[in-house]
Protein backbone atom coordinates (compact mmCIF):
# COMPACT_ATOMS: atom_id res chain seq x y z
CA UNK A 1 0.00 0.00 0.00
CA UNK A 2 1.22 2.72 -0.86
CA UNK A 3 1.58 6.22 1.70
CA UNK A 4 -0.79 8.24 0.55
CA UNK A 5 -2.91 5.12 0.84
CA UNK A 6 -1.81 4.88 4.63
CA UNK A 7 -2.99 7.97 5.42
CA UNK A 8 -6.45 7.75 3.19
CA UNK A 9 -6.98 5.05 5.73
CA UNK A 10 -6.04 6.27 8.56
CA UNK A 11 -8.73 9.32 7.82
CA UNK A 12 -11.39 7.16 7.20
CA UNK A 13 -10.99 5.09 9.81
CA UNK A 14 -10.88 8.57 12.21
CA UNK A 15 -14.19 9.71 10.07
CA UNK A 16 -15.65 6.35 10.87
CA UNK A 17 -15.15 6.65 15.14
CA UNK A 18 -16.22 10.06 14.84
CA UNK A 19 -19.68 8.65 12.91
CA UNK A 20 -19.90 6.39 16.09
CA UNK A 21 -19.71 8.86 18.88
CA UNK A 22 -22.49 11.25 16.54
CA UNK A 23 -24.47 8.36 15.85
CA UNK A 24 -24.67 7.75 19.80
CA UNK A 25 -25.58 11.26 20.42
CA UNK A 26 -28.43 11.86 17.95
CA UNK A 27 -29.66 9.03 18.99
CA UNK A 28 -29.39 7.41 15.08
CA UNK A 29 -29.43 3.56 16.19
CA UNK A 30 -29.52 2.86 12.47
CA UNK A 31 -26.70 4.49 11.51
CA UNK A 32 -24.99 3.06 14.69
CA UNK A 33 -25.56 -0.48 13.48
CA UNK A 34 -24.63 0.32 9.99
CA UNK A 35 -21.01 1.33 11.37
CA UNK A 36 -20.63 -2.54 12.21
CA UNK A 37 -19.45 -5.81 9.50
CA UNK A 38 -22.95 -7.36 9.08
CA UNK A 39 -21.15 -9.89 12.35
CA UNK A 40 -19.83 -7.03 14.01
CA UNK A 41 -19.86 -6.92 17.98
CA UNK A 42 -20.25 -4.08 20.51
CA UNK A 43 -18.51 -5.06 23.96
CA UNK A 44 -19.35 -3.09 27.28
CA UNK A 45 -17.73 -5.89 29.51
CA UNK A 46 -18.26 -3.61 32.85
CA UNK A 47 -21.78 -3.91 32.04
CA UNK A 48 -22.25 -7.07 31.28
CA UNK A 49 -22.93 -6.48 27.76
CA UNK A 50 -22.36 -7.84 24.49
CA UNK A 51 -24.01 -7.51 21.26
CA UNK A 52 -23.16 -9.25 18.18
CA UNK A 53 -25.10 -8.50 14.57
CA UNK A 54 -26.13 -5.15 12.99
CA UNK A 55 -30.24 -6.01 13.89
CA UNK A 56 -28.76 -6.53 17.57
CA UNK A 57 -26.63 -3.72 18.10
CA UNK A 58 -29.32 -1.67 16.82
CA UNK A 59 -31.81 -2.61 19.14
CA UNK A 60 -28.72 -2.89 22.08
CA UNK A 61 -28.36 0.79 21.28
CA UNK A 62 -31.44 1.82 21.60
CA UNK A 63 -31.81 -0.22 24.95
CA UNK A 64 -29.15 1.39 26.14
CA UNK A 65 -29.40 5.00 25.38
CA UNK A 66 -33.48 4.74 26.47
CA UNK A 67 -31.75 4.37 29.77
CA UNK A 68 -30.22 7.75 29.90
CA UNK A 69 -31.96 11.18 30.91
CA UNK A 70 -29.17 12.86 28.48
CA UNK A 71 -25.82 11.92 27.62
CA UNK A 72 -22.69 13.06 26.25
CA UNK A 73 -19.47 11.60 24.74
CA UNK A 74 -16.24 13.21 23.83
CA UNK A 75 -14.35 10.70 22.00
CA UNK A 76 -10.36 11.74 21.30
CA UNK A 77 -8.24 10.11 18.71
CA UNK A 78 -5.85 7.80 19.59
CA UNK A 79 -3.84 4.95 17.90
CA UNK A 80 -4.33 3.18 14.39
CA UNK A 81 -2.58 0.15 12.90
CA UNK A 82 -2.97 -0.62 9.99
CA UNK A 83 -2.29 -4.43 9.27
CA UNK A 84 -2.18 -5.37 5.59
CA UNK A 85 -4.61 -3.96 3.02
CA UNK A 86 -7.93 -4.61 4.71
CA UNK A 87 -7.60 -4.88 8.73
CA UNK A 88 -6.76 -2.49 10.85
CA UNK A 89 -6.98 -2.14 15.24
CA UNK A 90 -6.81 0.81 17.11
CA UNK A 91 -7.87 2.59 20.47
CA UNK A 92 -9.55 6.15 20.93
CA UNK A 93 -10.20 7.72 24.26
CA UNK A 94 -13.21 8.18 25.82
CA UNK A 95 -15.20 10.83 28.15
CA UNK A 96 -18.53 10.86 28.82
CA UNK A 97 -21.39 11.88 31.34
CA UNK A 98 -24.84 11.83 32.07
CA UNK A 99 -27.97 11.60 34.33
CA UNK A 100 -29.80 8.04 33.96
CA UNK A 101 -33.78 7.92 34.17
CA UNK A 102 -32.96 6.18 37.59
CA UNK A 103 -31.99 9.85 38.53
CA UNK A 104 -28.03 8.50 39.17
CA UNK A 105 -24.96 10.36 37.09
CA UNK A 106 -22.51 9.01 36.04
CA UNK A 107 -18.93 10.55 34.95
CA UNK A 108 -17.01 8.16 32.55
CA UNK A 109 -13.82 7.86 31.32
CA UNK A 110 -12.90 5.31 29.53
CA UNK A 111 -11.14 3.67 25.88
CA UNK A 112 -12.22 2.09 22.98
CA UNK A 113 -10.62 -1.03 21.94
CA UNK A 114 -11.16 -1.41 17.65
CA UNK A 115 -10.73 -4.24 15.50
CA UNK A 116 -11.43 -2.48 11.82
CA UNK A 117 -12.27 -4.44 8.55
CA UNK A 118 -12.15 -2.53 5.31
CA UNK A 119 -15.52 -3.45 3.17
CA UNK A 120 -16.79 -2.58 -0.37
CA UNK A 121 -18.76 0.59 2.12
CA UNK A 122 -15.73 1.32 3.39
CA UNK A 123 -14.40 0.93 6.70
CA UNK A 124 -16.48 -0.63 9.63
CA UNK A 125 -16.35 -1.65 13.08
CA UNK A 126 -15.04 -5.39 13.41
CA UNK A 127 -15.12 -5.58 17.28
CA UNK A 128 -15.83 -2.06 19.58
CA UNK A 129 -14.93 -3.09 23.60
CA UNK A 130 -15.18 -0.30 25.93
CA UNK A 131 -12.81 -0.72 28.60
CA UNK A 132 -14.14 1.74 31.69
CA UNK A 133 -11.15 3.36 33.43
CA UNK A 134 -12.78 5.73 35.84
CA UNK A 135 -16.39 6.55 37.20
CA UNK A 136 -17.98 9.05 39.14
CA UNK A 137 -21.45 8.89 40.71
CA UNK A 138 -21.60 12.19 42.37
CA UNK A 139 -25.06 13.39 41.32
CA UNK A 140 -24.50 16.06 38.10
CA UNK A 141 -26.10 19.80 39.67
CA UNK A 142 -27.17 20.58 35.64
CA UNK A 143 -29.52 20.23 32.81
CA UNK A 144 -30.09 19.51 30.08
CA UNK A 145 -31.70 22.68 28.89
CA UNK A 146 -35.00 22.46 26.04
CA UNK A 147 -34.57 19.00 26.60
CA UNK A 148 -38.51 17.81 27.17
CA UNK A 149 -38.19 14.23 28.02
CA UNK A 150 -35.44 14.92 31.00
Amino acid sequence: MSHLGNIADRFEIEALRGEFTDAAMMRDYDRVASLFTPDGTLRFPDAGTEITGRPEIRVGAERLQGLWQYFVQSTHPGTIQIHGDDTATGRAYVAEFGRMRDGSSHRNHGIYHDRYQRTADGWKFVERTYELRYVDTTPLPGTAPGRTDV
